[in-house]
């Protein structure tokens, strides 16, 4: 048998003799059988360099990770980013933040600032906050009448350029930030329903009641007439109307609503831009002054803006332990833990797209644009700092004391 197979694989098919029908077949076993090696050793290579591929496809996939963290960081981190970008760019080129300052690009910016808030300001959680009305009018007069007393200190302070003073003071009179406070305050686990009413309340009233404290505060201190209604009509038509505009679209569209609701983030970092926008075109124009000012007024600036907030802060926080002290005790609405921190907040923040607004309203009457907004910028990237780990210190308390109950 073995013989047979031997000479029907050596044997050419035309001399093959055998009487069996079977010839084809054996003569196609006879091919496959010439043919199967290669087969084997094209597959053998193949899995040979199957691991190399897989080492090089983790390699790539490792040098790509270290991208994850810094876009991560990037995206919490927008805010300031695009606030010291715009600020940094203005320093190194002026000449295309001088051009969309002359085309009036920042009345565009800042009519989008407050399309975009009164888009993202949600009322349906006001009414939760009725019961805490007590602490939440202690919040407005401290943000629009007991605070903007704070300006009369810092114009004492002797500092060259005097716009580094001014502009501090300015910001001292302004409404609480549009949404840092509020997120802060969620973040911490406080009342956000009392401090989105108190962030809404102030700053709608603010737009109205902040000529006058200009008036009052700054303008007797620095010499300077400040037209009042001139001043009331355009943050009007600057601040109120985009804002109330943005506020009516949402609540006349559910779905628009819904899309703002579940893309708050992309809303968040369009507000960025638009605001980083302002500070890029003021720099840029007053560049040749800011070169001239020396380092140490401008690190003596950001100082003022630090001492600014926490001064706030200690103020706040001691008018509302004598407020809950003459009110209850523990007993009362200001000693409760959730009203007390969302007050502390968005009673000690002052909002920068206000203030931009109302300097480019002044029309230079105080000093040059740039020399006044920019250490504002960095007082507002100081104060969400500070509050930052001031509500993840909150934060850690509660968890810390959760943990000590269930043990």
């Amino acid at each position: 048998m073995a013989g047979t197979i031997q000479s029907l694989i050596l044997t050419p098919p035309s001399i093959v003799t055998s009487p069996f029908p079977c010839r084809k077949t054996c003569c196609l076993f006879s091919r496959s059988l010439r043919i199967n090696p290669p087969r084997r050793s094209i597959s053998t290579l193949i899995i040979s360099r199957k691991p190399s591929d897989e080492i090089h496809g983790s390699d790539l996939a490792n040098g790509l990770n270290w991208t994850k963290p810094l876009m991560n960081f990037a995206s919490n981190n927008f805010l300031p980013l695009a606030l010291t970008s715009g600020v940094a760019f203005g320093l190194v080129n002026p000449t295309l933040g001088c051009l969309a300052d002359k085309c009036n690009l920042s009345k565009f910016s800042t009519f989008g600032i407050f399309v975009v808030s009164g888009l993202t300001l949600r009322s349906d959680a006001i009414g939760a906050a009725v019961k805490a009305w007590p602490v939440g009018l202690f919040g407005l007069c401290s943000i629009l009448f007991f605070t903007p007393y704070f300006s009369r200190i810092i114009l004492l302070i002797p500092l060259q350029p005097q716009e580094f003073v001014t502009g501090l003071a300015i910001f001292s009179c302004m409404p609480t930030t549009l949404s840092s406070a509020v997120a802060l305050t969620q973040l911490a686990g406080g009342n956000s329903a009392l401090a989105l009413a108190m962030t809404v309340l102030s700053n709608l009233l603010g737009i109205l009641i902040i000529p006058f404290s200009i008036s009052k505060f700054i303008a007797v201190g620095v010499g300077v007439y400040v037209p009042t209604a001139q001043l009331l009509k355009s943050l009007v038509l600057t601040l109120l109307v985009p804002l109330i505009l943005g506020k009516v679209l949402r609540e006349s569209s559910r779905g628009l609503a819904n899309f703002v609701d579940h893309n708050r983030r992309l809303f968040s970092k369009i507000n960025a831009v638009f605001l980083s926008l302002v500070p890029w075109m003021q720099v840029s124009r007053s560049r040749s002054l800011l070169m001239m000012v020396k380092p140490a007024a401008f690190i003596v600036a950001i100082g003022m803006g630090m001492l600014l907030h926490l001064g706030l802060l200690a103020f706040n926080a001691l008018a509302i332990r004598s407020l809950s002290a003459v009110s209850g005790g523990h007993k009362s609405i200001f000693s409760k833990k959730e009203n007390a921190q969302a007050a502390l907040l968005v009673a000690s923040q002052k909002t920068l797209p206000v203030m931009v607004a109302v300097v480019q309203q002044l029309g230079g009457a105080f000093g040059e644009s740039g020399l006044l907004v920019l250490p504002c910028v960095a007082a507002h990237l100081i104060q969400i700092v500070l509050d930052s780990f001031l509500a993840n210190f909150w934060l850690r308390k509660e968890l810390s004391s959760n943990t000590a109950k269930v043990a």
